[in-house]
């Protein structure tokens, strides 16, 4: 590492602090291997992130014809009416819908109750079974997307919500345990930046162009669709207004539970560069809505990105 990088990380640590956030970052060229990140290996709960596994996983049962697309599933309302969750999680009554578009649901939009119905079908357990299959190691599965939205936010009134914000930042322990079920680290799903950059890493490894790499574990036509889900994501406040241009591609998934802020993804330059980031943060504000901190996590995650592209000049 050369001085300048130190002290760029030196820098962003700090800016990190200052905003109230303590981060887990790594960028990766695809090319090239070279990575660059701060406390990448630590362990944290996931969120929603693990609704990539869970699109790979599905995807890949229905190639081995152990699930059919096209079948339909009843799902039943969410009836949720505190704020965050989206799409079937909300609705009143119960949908028919096919896996296919479960998939869509769970994937784009971060649809817990679309998530939750195709856990029905592939299981926490399984979903990790599979992943080690590919030799992907350091993601977690081990429940459903429910026990997300069973938190201390839904017993308080709106105008407390920073009471609950308040709890997550303070009952933790030295361990990464916590009082909170789905922010303790031997309960909750969980990785870190390094195993979600694992993850991009080997989705993107079969995209058109890579011919003559060493063979993917998941097979192509499975890698596409969910790098097509993660290029559709419309959750875009976070990473996606510092990577995303008209010379560049930005696909991602996000993450939110209580003070958590996660966001990851693939950069795809114009000029054929591409880098994988993976950004997983805890905020130490006690308040629900921190445009600044979502803001914070691009800053940090694009200088560097910067610093690795500035090396391929």
């Amino acid at each position: 590492m050369t001085t300048g990088t130190e002290r760029l990380l030196g820098e962003l640590r700090r800016t990190l602090r200052d905003g109230g956030l303590y981060g887990s970052f790594l960028v990766r060229d695809l090319e090239t291997g070279d990575e660059i990140g701060i406390d990448s290996d630590i362990e944290l709960p996931v969120a929603s992130l693990v609704k990539i596994p869970l699109a790979l996983v599905t995807l890949e049962r229905i190639r081995r014809g152990e699930l059919d697309g096209a079948a339909v599933i009843v799902v039943p309302p969410g009836r949720i009416t505190t704020p965050g969750p989206t799409g079937l999680s909300r609705f009143q009554h119960a949908a028919h819908i096919a896996v296919e578009d479960l998939l869509y649901l769970s994937t784009c939009i971060s649809d817990n109750s679309a998530a939750d119905a195709l856990f029905a079908l592939t299981p926490p357990d399984r979903v990790g079974a599979v992943l080690h299959e590919f030799g992907l190691r350091g993601i977690a599965v081990r429940h459903t997307m429910r026990e997300l939205m069973e938190t201390p936010v839904e017993r308080f009134d709106p105008a407390d919500v920073h009471l609950a914000h308040a709890l997550a930042i303070d009952a933790g322990t030295p361990g990464r345990g916590h009082r909170v079920p789905q922010l303790d680290i031997s309960r909750a799903n969980t990785g870190t930046a390094r195993a979600f950059v694992d993850l991009l890493q080997a989705l993107w490894q079969s995209r058109p162009g890579t011919e003559g790499a060493e063979p993917p574990a998941i097979h192509p036509d499975v890698a596409a669709r969910v790098r097509g889900f993660m290029a559709n994501n419309l959750v875009r406040n976070r990473l996606a207004p510092d990577f995303d241009s008209d010379a560049s591609t930005w696909s991602s998934k996000t993450g939110m539970l209580l003070n958590l802020r996660h966001e990851v993804g693939v950069v795809e330059h114009a000029d054929g560069q591409t880098y994988a980031v993976a950004v997983l943060t805890e905020s130490r504000v006690a308040a629900g809505r921190q445009p600044g901190a979502d803001a914070l996590m691009g800053q940090v995650a694009r200088r560097l990105r910067d610093e690795l592209r500035s090396r391929w000049v």
